[in-house]
């Protein structure tokens, strides 16, 4: 796959020699061009990042500074995230490739979400976020599984305790499966997947990257590759 991104900035190349030159002349620690790192698509006007990611982070984060979990369970998230949380929340990370990280206040567990091995209703805080959309399509080397969405939820609604809390975000749009990436999920489709448990909040990203907070599924409905977050409580 071409990278569009760099092709787009090979106009910068002069710009950046002239820069080079520039700081060469001035700088009294030899600097040759032999050992130059060249990033020519970082001068921007504007910070860019990935707004699904980036939000679903800190609409977690809030949501367990908010709850103050003596403990907290994530499936297969982001890990950049995870690390943060487990500064302040004793956090176990479980993932169908295992982290090998060692990091006071983080346990991580090799383990699959079509078959968590967590026992029923154990579960008070719970988080797994841009993940069930990709169980059983292959991409991580996990067999193939046509229902891995529905097996998931099922998981993830079986551990949960009676009133406990279970943080999850997806892909929403028109119901649709991108063979090996992920699938894309109707917020009906999401309600349905998790009619179990009750749901407390929701936000989502738009197509433009916007966030919308305390937002109703149904205004979901417009996007095509949007991110729904959804805070689900198991009813006692």
């Amino acid at each position: 796959m071409f990278n569009l991104r760099g092709i787009a900035s090979l106009h910068r190349i002069p710009h950046y020699l002239m820069d080079w030159a520039v700081l060469s002349r001035s700088c009294r620690q030899r600097v040759r061009l032999i050992d130059s790192y060249p990033c020519l698509g970082d001068a921007t006007h504007q910070t860019p990042f990935d707004a699904h990611y980036f939000y679903q982070g800190a609409w977690l984060s809030r949501k367990l500074a908010q709850r103050q979990p003596a403990t907290h369970v994530d499936i297969g998230s982001d890990v950049q995230v995870i690390g943060v949380i487990s500064a302040f929340i004793d956090t176990v990370f479980v993932d169908y490739r295992p982290l090998n990280s060692l990091l006071t206040g983080l346990e991580c567990r090799q383990g699959n979400l079509a078959g968590l091995n967590i026992g029923a209703e154990t579960v008070d805080s719970l988080s797994c976020l841009h993940v069930i959309e990709h169980i059983g399509l292959g991409r991580y080397g996990d067999p193939i599984e046509p229902e891995g969405p529905a097996k998931a939820a099922a998981e993830l609604a079986r551990v949960l305790a009676p009133g406990g809390s279970l943080f999850l975000s997806v892909p929403v749009g028109r119901d649709r499966v991108c063979f090996n990436a992920h699938r894309v999920f109707a917020p009906d489709s999401v309600m349905r997947m998790f009619s179990s448990l009750k749901l407390q909040d929701s936000a989502f990203v738009d197509d433009r990257g916007m966030f919308h907070e305390h937002a109703e599924p149904d205004a979901m409905a417009g996007c095509e590759y949007g991110c729904g977050m959804f805070h689900f409580v198991k009813v006692h």
